[in-house]
């Protein structure tokens, strides 16, 4: 499988949130807070699972793992929710995070 790009992420949710805009909080800078909350309950459920079952288990048992990684999706969907309600390019992403990367990389 070839990798999963954020443009695509973006794409799926901008599909998502276009079929649902008349159920869900339009993506704008003022609800980006809003869809911050929701990712980190998100992230929640995936801290849940790791503190309950164990990192080792929660990673090999097939049906823990399974809901790990659909909890990490729901994490990302929000995620990507963010950037798009602040206009975050993956382009401007991948420029900020390559520079904290040599900057960590020069930090110790």
């Amino acid at each position: 499988m070839a990798d999963f790009s954020i443009n695509e992420m973006q794409e799926m949710q901008k599909a998502l949130q276009d079929k649902y805009k008349h159920k869900w909080e339009p993506i704008c800078a003022e609800i980006g807070q809003n869809k911050l909350l929701w990712m980190i309950g998100e992230i929640g459920e995936v801290i849940d699972i790791v503190k309950k079952h164990g990192g080792t288990k929660a990673s090999t048992d097939e049906a823990l793992r399974k809901d790990l990684v659909e909890e990490m999706a729901d994490v990302l969907m929000y995620y990507n929710d963010v950037m798009l309600c602040y206009g975050i390019t993956a382009d401007e992403l991948k420029q900020a995070y390559s520079e904290k990367f040599e900057k960590n990389m020069k930090r110790w």
